[in-house]
């Protein structure tokens, strides 16, 4: 039988419009005659959705009771047997009701497909299993029902339903995906503009990778290595020169001549690591690449153009750009063409950028002849053919025969051999004169003379020579590679320590000079900034050597003792890079806490003046004229006139001594001696309290508090300050005629109190204003208050560790969201998780 096709769509978040699409689908392929059923379908109360399911075939699905709760789901046995062309399964991530054949809804579908029925569903990006602790991070709802990736990759067509997240927003405000009660907390918690901007973005990257899997699937299948431009991207080779920031920017410029391009940085590492780049150079690049908006990449190859090569064509790159050779002509007519000529040659249709540069084509110069042996082991090699020499002379001639020319020459060969094995190129040579010369003394007739009689002396004296020489080179070349292997474990041993030292809390700019003078044996290093020594270990003589070495703008790092060599120099480079970051860092430290009591202090003060001239300025006035009533002689009060301003007094009174109270324990907070006084409060038991002091009631509240509310960890008496300004705020400001709602929800470990306007709302550009003290943002008279409410509420707000700000309300009007952590009734204990 034949497999079914999977076809599945896409969607950034709930609402874009996948079942709709689905089913619209269905339709169309309905009316093209094909069987097309819906085997389940979740419109989640949309009217627009329902409509849809008019006119198609739909199975009835089956009945699962599990705690005393009848649940319905996808009847699969119903399904195969009725044997539709098409089923329409909705939520392929959803988890199926206790007892059915199969626990997720995707191994339902896989078994249409096997009883070859075409299948269309729908997934969201946030049940991708790979994605769902990105998804997570971004919007702090953990998903618990997910797929498996390659279920999602095998499908047949995976297709983005996509819908812009202004117009989510829009379609949610409206009522088209939510019910009302839910749109208020659904537009401030996971669909908030910037977490459907990023799942938006999450999805059709997904989406473009996968186009790119297959694409390269294909290629790979039909054996094409030709270069297809369905995009542009630029490979920049790498050396670790000082080219390579021309190189960067130019296949930058490159890649962005086209929409979408992409750069592409590779580094090739040699497999005898003697090609060494600079550290310090190579990671200054690798920081551009990721600056320029490229990737990096490095490989290990022996043949470096064959290498580059291969990469660009598994990359699919479009143009590679490599610098001009900065070797000598000289060094070229000797070595042969360069790396630059070799990649032209085997790029085929990949278009190469030959870049020039200031380190192009370099002085004539003359190679090295030192080697890399050093001079210990030279010495050697010179002692043993001085002495292994005479010794095999007087053995060979005390057993010397008219046959055994043979051995005697053998015998001086391996002489050659050792002598190259221990010392290298010269003392090599040194040995192959020498014993051919005793050859001939001593073994060649006439006996007792250097004479070349015959050519073929002459060829043997050559291939001694020889002989010596590529020895040498072989192990010239051990040499190196055992050098640089030691080289590189100490270096990254070096490194590694170092970083080692300031994970583990150490002091980063002490830890770094510490290794750095007892890696380079130095007696002291210093950290100067002028006069100032920022940082210094071991000690100082006036006796030893002193150089310096700038880090960053202003520091100079010191060093006592031996010159540094050139590749001590190159690891020293990336340790002063360090203590640049380093120095940076800990200027950054300081003026962060410098500026955080500054800035804690004038919070608070303007806290403290925002309460001092808005809400003491009401009871003041009124006990004020309560007590100028009762002085007055010009007017005679009855009784119960004397009564009230008595009691308008004492309760003006009551409320000003509260708020001084209050007043008070915010400036010890600001001194340090008083402690906000955290602890689980109840959200209604402080709102009530709040209504009453402000004398609101149902016609001008309406409050939405759901039951299973957790508590908050705040101060019950700075929240209730916080709630009456809010309140105030939105009272003032609502029409005639409607009503200030307070609803409350709890989202991602915090519990958000909303107060909710219908008012004129605040400019998006002026939010931030209204949190300012003395800004009212167009109050013109002298009533309403010095525009502080809502300062003061910020104040508080953050010193209890909370966060207050604004939003427009779905409608029209303002909306003030205030955020605190929720109280965790039952905390983990440290050590179980």
């Amino acid at each position: 039988m034949k497999r079914g096709r999977l076809r599945v769509l896409l969607g950034a978040a709930p609402g874009v419009g996948k079942t709709y699409a689905m089913l619209e689908e269905g339709r169309r392929l309905q009316g093209e005659g094909k069987d097309v059923v819906v085997a389940v379908v979740e419109t989640h109360d949309r009217a627009a959705t329902a409509g849809m399911l008019e006119g198609l075939g739909i199975v009835p699905r089956v009945t699962v009771r599990h705690r005393d709760v009848e649940l319905t789901d996808l009847d699969l046995d119903a399904v195969i047997r009725r044997n539709p062309q098409i089923a329409l399964v909705d939520e392929l991530a959803h988890t199926n009701a206790p007892g059915l054949a199969h626990d997720k809804r995707w191994q339902d579908v896989q078994a249409l497909l096997e009883a070859g029925i075409d299948v269309i569903s729908t997934v969201n990006i946030q049940h991708i299993e790979s994605l769902n602790d990105v998804v997570h991070q971004i919007t702090g709802v953990p998903q618990r029902e997910t797929l498996p990736d390659a279920v999602l990759r095998a499908a047949d067509q995976v297709e983005v339903i996509d819908l812009a997240p202004q117009a989510l927003r829009d379609r949610l405000a409206e009522g088209n995906v939510y019910p009302a009660a839910r749109i208020d907390a659904a537009l401030s918690n996971y669909f908030r503009l910037g977490n459907l901007t990023a799942l938006r973005e999450l999805a059709l990257l997904w989406l473009a990778d996968e186009v790119d899997t297959a694409l390269q699937a294909y290629r790979a299948e039909h054996g094409i290595d030709s270069k297809w431009e369905a995009r542009e991207r630029v490979v920049v080779a790498l050396t670790g020169g000082p080219e390579g920031e021309t190189l960067l920017r130019r296949g930058a410029r490159i890649a962005g001549r086209a929409a979408g391009g992409e750069l592409i940085a590779v580094h090739v590492i040699s497999q005898d690591g003697l090609r060494s780049p600079h550290p310090g150079a190579l990671a200054a690049q690798r920081a551009l690449v990721e600056k320029l908006g490229g990737t990096y990449h490095q490989l290990v190859g022996d043949d470096i153009p064959t290498a580059l090569v291969a990469f660009a064509r598994a990359a699919n790159a479009t143009q590679l750009v490599v610098g001009a050779s900065r070797r000598s002509r000289l060094r070229a007519a000797f070595s042969g063409p360069g790396i630059g000529a070799t990649v032209v040659r085997e790029s085929g249709d990949i278009d190469v950028h030959v870049v020039t540069h200031s380190a192009a084509g370099g002085t004539i110069t003359l190679p090295r002849l030192g080697g890399a042996l050093t001079p210990k082991r030279r010495l050697a090699g010179l002692s043993l053919a001085l002495v292994g020499g005479p010794l095999i002379t007087w053995m060979l001639v005390a057993l010397r025969t008219e046959e055994s020319i043979t051995s005697e020459v053998l015998s001086y060969q391996l002489l050659v051999v050792l002598v190259a094995l221990v010392g290298g190129l010269w003392p090599a040579l040194f040995a192959a004169l020498l014993s051919g010369f005793t050859l001939d003394f001593f073994f060649v007739a006439p006996l007792y003379t250097i004479t070349i009689a015959e050519p073929l002396h002459a060829v043997a004296l050559v291939l001694y020579l020889v002989n010596a020489g590529l020895v040498s080179y072989v192990v010239d070349q051990a040499a190196r590679r055992n050098r640089s292997a030691l080289r590189a474990a100490a270096e990254s041993e070096l490194l590694a320590t170092v970083a080692g030292s300031v994970l583990r809390g150490e002091d980063a700019l002490k830890a770094l000079l510490t290794r750095t003078r007892e890696a380079f044996h130095l007696t002291g290093v210093r950290l100067l900034d002028g006069p100032e020594v920022l940082a210094a270990a071991g000690t100082a003589g006036d006796e030893d050597q002193v150089s310096t070495v700038p880090v960053g703008s202003r520091a100079v790092l010191e060093l006592r003792g031996a010159e540094l060599d050139a590749s001590e120099r190159r690891l020293l480079a990336v340790i002063v890079s360090q203590l640049d970051a380093a120095l940076e860092h800990r200027d950054l430290a300081r003026t962060a806490s410098a500026i955080g009591p500054l800035a804690e202090a004038d919070r608070m003060r303007s806290a403290l003046l925002a309460a001092v001239g808005h809400d003491l300025r009401r009871p003041l006035a009124a006990a004020t004229a309560a007590v100028s009533g009762l002085r007055s002689t010009d007017v005679t009060l009855s009784p119960s006139d004397r009564d009230e301003l008595f009691e308008t007094a004492e309760e003006s009174l009551a409320a000003l001594s509260a708020l001084v109270t209050n007043l008070l324990d915010v400036s010890r907070l600001q001194a340090g001696v008083l402690a906000v006084s955290l602890g689980p409060v109840d959200a209604p038991e402080v709102i009530l309290p709040a209504l009453d002091e402000l004398g609101l009631g149902p016609a001008g509240v309406e409050l939405d508090l759901p039951a299973d509310l957790p508590p908050v960890l705040a101060d019950a008496g700075l929240l209730q300050r916080v709630i009456v300004n809010l309140l105030a705020n939105a009272i003032r400001f609502s029409p005639p005629g409607t009503r200030v709602l307070v609803s409350a929800s709890q989202f991602a470990g915090s519990v958000e109190l909303r107060v909710v306007d219908r008012g004129p709302g605040i400019p998006v550009d002026r939010r931030d204003e209204v949190f300012v003290p003395f800004q009212r943002l167009g109050d013109t008279d002298n009533l309403t208050g010095l525009g502080l409410g809502l300062a003061l509420a910020k104040g508080f707000t953050e010193g209890m560790g909370g966060r207050l700000y604004a939003e427009d309300t779905p409608g029209g009007g303002l909306t003030m969201v205030l955020s605190l952590p929720a109280f965790d009734r039952a905390p983990t204990p440290k050590g179980t998780e």
